[in-house]
């Protein structure tokens, strides 16, 4: 007989994986679209909404990732230094040429996940290093090809 009950899976059931993307050469938006399903775990098919249920990801080359069209020198990243009239931007250009390239990749991604406590909790499972050098060889990632998923997720 089918069970027609819909199955929540609990924390203590949740199996997270390792993945390991080179971002050399992909295209921003696809890639963190891609990895925000994966931070959610909407791949899986135990996805839980109110369960964080989604892989570490580990993103390297962070620094080499690509923008289409003028999005280089067009799209302006605005912040306020907390004083009066202290609304600042920077272009995306000199955000990936600067002293940390990997927000670029952070905040994409950031901007993709739910807001709230459990938003925060998955992207504590996202990591990003600029360069192809990274400390969680130990959980032995497995390595996510998103250039073999579509053509348009490479640039060049």
């Amino acid at each position: 007989m089918l069970s027609t009950q819909t199955r929540s899976v609990k924390p203590a059931e949740v199996q997270k994986n390792w993945w390991v993307i080179d971002a050399e050469g992909l295209v921003l938006g696809r890639l963190a679209s891609l990895v925000a399903m994966r931070l959610r775990g909407k791949h899986k098919p135990s996805f839980t909404p109110h369960v964080d249920c989604g892989d570490h990801v580990v993103i390297l080359n962070a620094d080499k990732v690509r923008l289409t069209g003028n999005k280089l020198q067009q799209s302006v990243f605005y912040y306020h230094t907390g004083y009066a009239g202290g609304i600042k931007g920077q272009t995306a250009r000199s955000r990936l040429e600067g002293r940390f390239p990997t927000r670029v990749v952070e905040k994409a991604v950031e901007r993709m996940i739910t807001r709230g406590p459990l938003g925060r909790r998955q992207m504590k499972n996202l990591h990003v290093y600029a360069g192809v050098e990274h400390p969680h060889a130990g959980q032995a990632p497995q390595a996510l090809d998103v250039a073999a998923m579509n053509r348009k997720n490479k640039v060049g």
